[in-house]
């Protein structure tokens, strides 16, 4: 087992002379580097915190960051928290919610942490470039990260990115390492996908892959929002750190010897959908989950523009900054009487407390949601042009 070796300068923080929270995080960082079999830590370019949302940090949570608090030595950016700060929204929450909520927004702002609220910080806020070793959680954003960017990062926990934030490092293990990103299945996939078979295809594969790496082979046309569908229903249900695609992704050529072979057809896809898609009405439908990209809100404003609407709510999830970028979608959306937030989404706000049912077209959501302790929702999973045709007169 190799020995993790400290330089003088992380020694003296290992042994507290740089103040208690530093002490706290270059041990956490230590000892995870000790699991993974590290010999250093190694310097990193940005961070990414998750754990945002009073809904999952809960008081355990406060009672850690304000035992950790302390400036991030490089640019880190935050995931969703349970509301839209200045909007309010999507769903009526209870004063203490809301008040714990703002405590925890506080403790990140003194530490340094950007406002960016968002799963998908790669748009403006916090974008890596290839080769990058950067230190975040949010799994469907290391995902995307992995395999789209070629950024380097492992699956990093909420305590684990911020403990990197602060010491500006993390042990050299893992995704760090060419031998660690290295495909050791492949997917074959007949039948073309759009973006919500992309989601179902993370919905199928989830479960049998759980660790392992796949390069996907079959879909050479696949887009970056299609793939960010994929990573968002890989997260959910797997352990899997990010995927190749045989011509698209950069790295697709890091193949292990004799890899496993997995078939995948329209029947997997279609069976998948099926299984995962209550057939009750929706009382919302909730789109952004990641959060969306100034094209995909261009795409559904230009569906509904000048249509008028009808039946269930229409929420739709981005970043503050993605929203401000794209001020003309969100007049379109909202004249025709949809509601765009930023901040939040609608797996870490309390939707329960307004609905029971939700049609989305995210392969995450449509896992998160029915679960007890996200909303117990009934989803109704299918794509933009399904779940609009509710909406639309």
């Amino acid at each position: 087992m190799k020995q993790l070796l400290l330089t003088k300068e992380e020694e003296k923080i290992f042994d507290g002379e740089m103040g208690e929270a530093p002490k706290i995080a270059i041990r956490l960082l230590y000892s995870l580097g000790e699991l993974g079999e590290a010999d250093r830590l190694i310097p990193i370019k940005s961070a990414h915190i998750s754990g945002v949302s009073y809904k999952n940090v809960g008081e355990g949570g406060i009672r850690f960051l304000n035992k950790i608090s302390h400036k991030v030595s490089v640019p880190t950016s935050l995931n969703p928290l349970g509301f839209d700060i200045e909007n309010g929204g999507p769903v009526d929450i209870d004063e203490n919610f809301h008040k714990k909520q703002m405590e925890i927004v506080e403790i990140y702002k003194k530490m340094g942490v950007m406002d960016s609220f968002t799963c998908t910080p790669y748009y403006y806020y916090n974008e890596p470039s290839f080769g990058d070793h950067i230190s975040w959680a949010e799994s469907s954003a290391i995902i995307y990260v992995n395999s789209l960017i070629g950024a380097r990062t492992n699956r990093e926990s909420g305590p684990s990115a911020l403990a990197s934030a602060i010491i500006g490092k993390t042990p050299d293990h893992g995704l760090h390492k060419d031998e660690g990103r290295k495909a050791s299945v492949v997917v074959n996939v007949s039948d073309r996908l759009d973006y919500t078979r992309f989601a179902a295809l993370g919905l199928f594969l989830g479960a049998k892959l759980n660790k392992k790496i796949p390069v996907i082979r079959g879909q050479k046309s696949a887009e970056g929002i299609e793939l960010k569908a994929l990573s968002a229903a890989l997260s959910a249900t797997s352990s899997i750190p990010m995927f190749h695609v045989e011509g698209v992704t950069k790295e697709y050529r890091l193949i292990c010897e004799s890899p496993e072979v997995i078939e995948v057809g329209k029947g997997d896809i279609d069976e998948t959908i099926g299984k995962n898609s209550s057939q009750q009405e929706p009382e919302l439908i909730a789109i952004g989950c990641p959060h969306l990209a100034p094209e995909e809100l261009d795409y559904i404003a230009k569906l509904v523009k000048g249509k008028r609407k009808v039946g269930p709510d229409l929420f739709l999830f981005t970043s503050r900054e993605v929203k401000a970028k794209s001020g003309d979608a969100v007049r379109t959306i909202e004249n025709f009487g949809g509601k765009v937030f930023s901040d939040t989404c609608m797996v870490v706000s309390p939707l329960s407390n307004n609905y029971s049912s939700t049609g989305t077209n995210s392969g995450k959501a449509t896992f998160y949601l029915p679960l007890k302790g996200y909303g117990n929702q009934k989803v109704a999973f299918m794509g933009i042009m399904d779940l609009l045709k509710w909406v639309i007169a």
